[in-house]
């Protein structure tokens, strides 16, 4: 029996461009919405979880419009955070993002994460599916923890707006990414949300 958890990233947000902390999805952040849940309909969710932020509400309440078994949750460790600051090993290309983020955000992140793992990342009896539609830098962070790479390391793990990540523990194994942002069900015009070096490869 498998215990798998599918992290999903909410669709793109109106007017994110503009510095619009949250807000509702734009069009094409609906189509990848709806695109999502026609690439997981069938699977046996034991529950879904969602961040509380507008977007991702809203991403996954029409998640549940194409699954009508599904009754997504909010959950407040899912919120969108800085799980870290810079580490001695951060590279020093990254200092600038650094520059508009407070030492209590880092401290607030960080905690926020360190919580996250011990709620989701525990072994559950039989087969298990669950459902976390949530932000970039949590979906990086559960990932570098999985894969046991260093802190600084989640900030290289970039999700495309309505990818598709799943992390996996069989019975005695340790948990194993299967997947990491899988957009095959998006159309070209809909991978939006990487880098942009990033979006051209996807």
């Amino acid at each position: 029996m498998t215990h798998y958890i599918y992290l999903v990233r909410h669709g793109e947000q109106q007017d994110a461009e503009h510095g619009v902390e949250d807000g509702p999805l734009s069009s094409r952040g609906r189509r990848q919405a709806r695109a999502l849940a026609d690439r997981l309909s069938g699977i046996p969710f034991d529950a879904v979880w969602h961040s509380p932020l507008q977007r991702t509400s809203e991403t996954a309440r029409l998640i549940a419009e194409r699954m009508p078994a599904v009754e997504p949750l909010p959950h407040a460790l899912l919120f969108d955070c800085v799980p870290t600051g810079l580490t001695d090993e951060t590279p020093a290309a990254y200092e600038p993002f650094f520059g508009a983020v407070t030492q209590e955000q880092i401290e607030a992140g960080r905690a926020q994460m360190a919580d996250a793992m011990g709620e989701f990342l525990v072994r559950k009896q039989d087969e298990v599916h669950e459902l976390l539609i949530t932000h970039n830098f949590v979906i990086a962070w559960f990932v570098r923890e999985v894969l046991d790479a260093p802190e600084w390391r989640w900030m290289t793990l970039n999700q495309a707006h309505g990818g598709l990540s799943v992390i996996a523990q069989k019975p005695g194994r340790p948990w194993t990414l299967v997947t990491h942002n899988d957009v095959a069900h998006l159309p070209v015009e809909l991978r939006t949300g990487l880098p942009e070096e990033l979006e051209v490869l996807v």
